[in-house]
């Protein structure tokens, strides 16, 4: 397939808006994702068409809606390589990672440890501090090399007959940097331990294969995969699935119920209790359909090339310092200015129609870890072009100027 980014961008119908004026340049894809016009029409035309609840109805819109919610599970089962039984819908990659905090480390006990790393979103911290305070574990956190990287030896070191869970992010939101989580899934398995990946900034960047990566959960959010906000998904290897127990109870996830006891749905319903999201599910089902209509070899490459540019252009720009530079990155430019407050520079920008991200990013102790209050972040996409950059660094131009 040939990559025409002006034709990508077309599909893109927010991206041609202007912004107190000017032009907008969107670069904050770390927090979300814009949505192409084939999942906006997806979603427009369940309500339009085939409202209605899911699973068990004796109508026809029922069994519409039914049968585009479960195509839409099949999708994503088929984009990560699972079998459907193991795509479990959640509002997004924290209430999955919760999920699994909750529902597998349930069989947490003192005396065993759970390893997370300096890298991690609060959302794949809090959860395993609350499940380690619940069962008395111990959390063990991988430290980070200066430019960003993780400390695989130290890693190693941590693991141990006492591991109970290895969870972490597969690609830094803050950062942008990429772990190498095949090889630190195969340590973790060395000692028995199970593993979880927090994909929610990996899954828009490049293809992901459960079964290759051989982990045991892994966890994503539609709105950073081009699709609607509040759909989630967590994979999870059957045999974990099917040992561990509920999480919330009411309607779907029962087989049956009575007075005395009740009994649980098989999977995936087991962990899918009350009415679902099914216009995000089908709004996501879109996106992944969308995404693999397109040349993803071509898309990586574009990325690349923005990251190299931008990278560039920021080593050239004086006061300009870079925040992560580990090997291998995604497409985020993390910086800052000498002399001026992130959050500043983040206004500033705004008022010239660049859209970032400023702040922390939800990585406190990774801040804490850089001795810094937080950083500018610009995130780029596949439908973001040279364009975009050059609006960027001239924007910044003006921005110390004024600072």
């Amino acid at each position: 397939m040939s990559f025409d980014i002006a034709a990508l961008r077309a599909q893109f119908p927010i991206l041609s808006q202007t912004v107190r004026g000017k032009a907008l340049a969107y670069l904050d894809n770390g927090a979300t994702t814009q949505k192409p016009e084939a999942v906006m029409h997806a979603v427009d035309a369940y309500y339009r068409e085939c409202n209605s609840n899911v699973h068990r109805g004796a109508h026809y819109l029922s069994d519409e809606a039914t049968t585009r919610f479960e195509n839409a599970r099949q999708s994503v089962a088929d984009f990560v390589n699972a079998s459907r039984e193991e795509i479990i819908w959640t509002r997004g990659t924290t209430e999955s990672i919760n999920l699994v905090a909750s529902c597998h480390g349930a069989s947490l006990k003192a005396g065993d440890e759970v390893i997370i790393s300096t890298l991690e979103h609060h959302s794949n911290i809090v959860p395993w501090q609350m499940a380690c305070e619940r069962s008395g574990a111990t959390l063990k956190v991988i430290p980070m090399q200066p430019d960003g990287s993780l400390d695989l030896a130290a890693y190693r070191a941590l693991l141990n007959e006492r591991t109970r869970i290895v969870a972490v992010t597969h690609v830094s939101n803050a950062l942008g940097t990429v772990n190498p989580v095949a090889d630190m899934i195969r340590d973790a398995k060395a000692v028995g331990a199970a593993t979880l990946l927090d994909g929610a900034q990996a899954v828009s960047h490049f293809n992901i294969d459960v079964r290759a990566l051989d982990c045991d959960f892994y966890a994503f959010s539609g709105h950073k995969l081009f699709g609607p906000t509040g759909i989630g998904v967590l994979y999870g290897r059957k045999e974990l699935l099917e040992a561990m127990p509920p999480w919330l109870g009411g309607g779907e996830m029962i087989e049956t119920v009575s007075f005395e006891r009740s009994t649980w749905n098989r999977l995936p319903y087991k962990f899918e209790a009350g009415t679902p999201n099914i216009a995000g599910a089908i709004g996501l089902g879109a996106a992944i359909d969308w995404l693999r209509g397109q040349d993803r070899s071509a898309l990586a490459a574009h990325e690349a090339e923005l990251l190299h540019d931008a990278t560039a252009r920021a080593e050239a720009f004086e006061g300009m310092r870079l925040i992560g530079t580990a090997p291998g990155k995604v497409a985020v430019l993390s910086f800052l200015l000498d002399g001026a407050h992130p959050h500043d520079v983040g206004q500033l920008l705004d008022q010239q129609g660049v859209a970032v991200r400023t702040g922390h990013h939800c990585t406190m102790p990774l801040m804490d870890c850089l001795g810094i209050p937080g950083t500018v972040r610009a995130s780029f996409s596949i439908y973001n072009d040279s364009t975009d950059i050059e609006r960027l660094f001239n924007a910044l131009e003006k921005v110390k100027s004024f600072l």
